[in-house]
């Protein structure tokens, strides 16, 4: 596709915002105590002033009422200029659920927190339910006018950031698995709700939630009650696109440092980009990335023409390529910089850092291919 003169100045603008806010690493661990931390409300707080938070989600609800493409070039650049607010995403993809299926108070809340730089988690995973989300065992029983609920869920990114969790729990068992489930919104600092960070590679990320008794109204139900599984399989191609614009942005951020790193450093008397075993390299992983890029605003494009519940494949492919390509350009980057690569000073071992999980989270790369041969009638 071919950016509009706005859109690309918006490019333009992010890309200018992040270089003069976290370009160093001293600049990031000033906004994240010394990288310890993966989100800065500081920065969050400076993006919602200029409004672009929530730029795709709609006017009437708070956002900024523009399309997927813009919202896309906000995650890619904001991912490429290392900006530390990667738990807007996870709200991000929240939001598709509360607007396709929440109430309108509902919608205006989260709409209404994700642009003013407030954040959301979602929560389906569980120690027995991971790619098998049909095992979810997380009861939540109606009690009066209220739901009750009991049980644990993990691996959930965000959640001691967010200002509510959407949930997904069992709420009738009589059926098979993939009935009886609904999604709640649950407020982060319900009483019974206890948060525990998960120790990972990066900066604290997950949380195992452990859920006590908690009491949420009825009214907190998103979509009908039991239809959870056919609420969470439609529209699916947004959130993969989110984390696959996400992993493009971090690919092309790898790729500039390498380019940056060999065309200085010099062995054997050369500029080791002259050597073509590197040039060589470098050159198969930026065709990649172009490809990847030019498939990811296509999905984008056509999302906004509204052909989003027929691009589930389309999304499964975006996220399974940038994924893996952004992996493959950091690890690749590392190794071209040598021991430079492995140090904190030049950057690329965050990079490798961040690039390990994608390919996991939000159905793992298996289960995309998975998505993706079946589309193909195999």
């Amino acid at each position: 596709m071919r950016f509009t003169q706005e859109q690309q100045d918006f490019a333009v603008a992010v890309r200018e915002l992040c270089d003069s806010e976290c370009k160093t690493l001293q600049q990031r661990d000033a906004l994240t105590e010394g990288g310890t931390v993966a989100n800065s409300s500081a920065l969050l707080e400076k993006f919602a002033g200029l409004g672009w938070l929530a730029v795709s989600l709609p006017e009437e609800y708070g956002g900024g009422g523009a399309g997927m493409v813009e919202e896309c070039i906000f995650l890619e650049e904001t991912a490429r200029g290392l900006a530390p607010i990667i738990a807007y995403s996870t709200g991000l993809t929240a939001a598709q659920t509360y607007l396709r299926y929440g109430t309108e108070e509902q919608k205006r809340t989260i709409v209404g927190n994700m642009a003013s730089g407030r954040l959301e988690a979602i929560a389906l995973s569980e120690p027995g339910a991971g790619s098998d989300l049909g095992g979810v065992r997380i009861k939540a029983e109606l009690v009066d006018d209220h739901y009750v609920i009991n049980g644990q869920k993990t691996w959930i990114s965000a959640a001691h950031v967010a200002e509510h969790i959407l949930l997904l729990a069992r709420t009738d068992a009589s059926g098979n698995k993939h009935q009886g489930l609904t999604l709640f919104m649950v407020p982060a600092d319900s009483p019974g709700l206890e948060i525990h960070g998960i120790e990972t590679m990066e900066a604290r990320t997950c949380n195992d939630l452990y859920f006590t008794d908690v009491a949420v109204p009825a009214s907190a139900v998103v979509g009908t009650p039991n239809q959870a599984w056919r609420h969470l399989m439609r529209g699916l191609s947004v959130e993969r696109l989110i984390i696959a614009t996400m992993a493009l942005g971090g690919a092309q951020r790898s790729l500039d440092d390498v380019i940056a790193f060999v065309t200085e450093r010099e062995q054997f008397g050369h500029k080791i980009s002259s050597f073509q075993a590197i040039r060589h390299r470098i050159a198969d992983l930026a065709t990649e990335i172009a490809f990847a890029k030019s498939f990811v605003y296509d999905v984008a494009e056509r999302i906004d023409a509204g052909q989003e519940d027929n691009l589930n494949r389309e999304g499964s492919m975006a996220k399974l390529k940038c994924t893996e390509i952004a992996k493959k350009t950091a690890l690749e980057a590392m190794q071209m910089m040598g021991g430079y690569g492995y140090t904190r000073e030049y950057g690329m071992e965050e990079q490798v850092r961040r690039s390990l999980a994608p390919p996991i989270y939000g159905g793992t790369n298996e289960i995309q291919r998975e998505i993706i041969s079946k589309s193909l009638g195999l």
